[in-house]
């Protein structure tokens, strides 16, 4: 048997949340098989198995939140476990009688997430994935795994009395409440605990009529405990958990307003020759089925623009009193998913011609609506475009990102009286008018640099053929 420990899918964590099993007990799996989704502070992960073998037990339900190296499920790859003849194996503190086979389920405590919970947790995760550990003796390959249990339930029975039973359980390790997540949802919506529910569903598990029974059921006061139910005030007042991508998002903006030395000016222009552009490209066969969109030639002007004043593509590094000017724009686009807000980014951008950046910004925009972004969507960015004028807002000063040097803000672009012309030609016009406003941090980036980078992406949005300059 191999214990399957929850690994960390690269972003430093310390738990995620299962959000669904693609597998069932006794379910045959092969090596990288995506066996389960687990929901990080900031995606959606799929997670293979690093064996081939059976799905013997899923020890975490879907729903659970648990932490980094924790087993959450047992694999039988068919291997035989070595014993020396006539030593039985001792018994674990708390597991009762041996079973007549004299083989015991060995199973591995959870990572605790004080102390050395970090280590063990790094540990537990190359073992995992069949890393061994640099101090570990290759005669130690073969040995059994024992852990010290914790006494768990009923005291054990006295010698002489029969066994309660071999099932084993490990202390901190719930049993598994079978319920997919909409009706874990529903449960919390209807304040129904489900560790007080029999499900009717397949394998034991809990279904929408079995919440929906036991609600009622709590309603007319048959149920023994009262339902948990959200508390509210007499105003109203609803109180929700700062978690995941709030949360992450809170202490990334506390951590630029702390360090970044913010800046935004902000220019309006006239960009009817970039709108009229965009229905020529959309016309155009190379770009059929594809969502042509102004965000396209911004952030092709963005990244003309940078070659001119690469100080907007940098960062600071305070460790080493260095500017760190990055050769590829990592060029992030803020997505509004139902996580919350994502800022994932495209590698490289300053390398692809408009076709080519129109598929990354329709496939990372797909992405971000379906919630499946991976850590490697959104890491390594170097400069960011987010959208207000998409909420009908003119303008705004928008929060530096990550430990970027920049951030441009579109805004609403509306039908505007404008002046076009010159001398006797000067006459009034409906136009389309918008205001494009730029955050940058002032410690690398002075007033003249960025005023520059500001006024060259204008020019290029009121005059596209300027890109062929370039």
């Amino acid at each position: 048997m191999k214990e399957f420990l929850l690994p960390d899918p690269g972003e430093g964590l310390v738990e995620a949340e299962i959000v669904a099993w693609h597998v069932a007990e006794g379910d045959h799996v092969k090596v990288n098989d995506v066996v389960l989704e687990v929901e990080t502070s900031k995606s959606i992960v799929e997670l293979p198995i690093p064996w081939t073998g059976t799905v013997a037990r899923i020890l975490v339900a879907a729903g659970q939140t648990v932490p980094v190296g924790t087993p959450i499920v047992v694999i039988d790859d068919g291997a035989q476990p070595e014993q020396e003849d006539d030593k039985p194996e001792p018994l674990l503190v708390g597991y009762g009688a041996a079973p007549s086979s004299g083989r015991h389920r060995r199973s591995r405590a959870r990572s605790s997430t004080k102390g050395n919970g970090a280590a063990n947790a790094h540990q537990a995760v190359a073992d995992a994935y069949g890393q061994s550990a640099p101090s570990r003796r290759p005669d130690d390959v073969h040995e059994p795994h024992r852990v010290q249990a914790e006494p768990h339930g009923d005291p054990l029975p006295t010698p002489g009395d029969p066994a309660r039973g071999t099932d084993l359980v490990l202390s901190g390790v719930p049993d598994p409440t079978l319920a997919k997540p909409p009706v874990r949802k529903l449960a919390k919506q209807l304040g129904v605990d489900l560790d007080t529910v029999v499900g009717t569903g397949p394998q034991g598990s809990i279904t929408r009529a079995d919440v929906e029974a036991a609600a009622a059921l709590a309603a007319l006061g048959a149920m023994g405990s009262a339902p948990r139910v959200e508390e509210r005030s007499s105003t109203g007042e609803r109180r929700i958990p700062i978690k995941g991508v709030r949360k992450v998002t809170a202490e990334a903006m506390i951590a630029s307003t702390s360090t970044h030395v913010h800046v935004t000016e902000w220019v309006t222009i006239d960009i009817t020759a970039t709108m009229e552009m965009v229905e020529r490209l959309r016309a155009r066969r190379e770009f059929a089925n594809l969502r042509v969109s102004p965000l396209l030639l911004y952030a092709k002007a963005c990244c003309l623009a940078m070659a001119n004043t690469p100080e907007i593509n940098a960062s600071w590094d305070e460790d080493n009193q260095e500017i760190v000017l990055h050769g590829d724009v990592n060029l992030g686009i803020a997505a509004a998913t139902p996580r919350g807000l994502m800022v994932p980014n495209i590698k490289g951008a300053q390398q692809m011609n408009l076709l080519e950046l129109c598929r990354a910004i329709n496939a990372l925009v797909q992405v971000s609506k379906e919630g499946k972004l991976q850590p490697a969507d959104y890491g390594g960015g170097t400069f960011t475009i987010t959208n207000v004028g998409v909420f009908g807002v003119e303008s705004g000063t928008p929060i530096i990102n990550g430990n970027e040097s920049a951030i441009l803000c579109m805004g609403s672009i509306d039908r505007k009286p404008w002046v076009v012309g010159e001398g006797a030609d000067e006459r009034v016009e409906p136009r389309w008018v918008t205001t494009i406003s730029i955050s940058f941090d002032h410690r690398l980036i002075d007033g003249e640099q960025g005023s520059r980078f500001l006024r060259e992406v204008a020019d290029l949005l009121q005059d596209p053929e300027l890109a062929m300059l370039y």
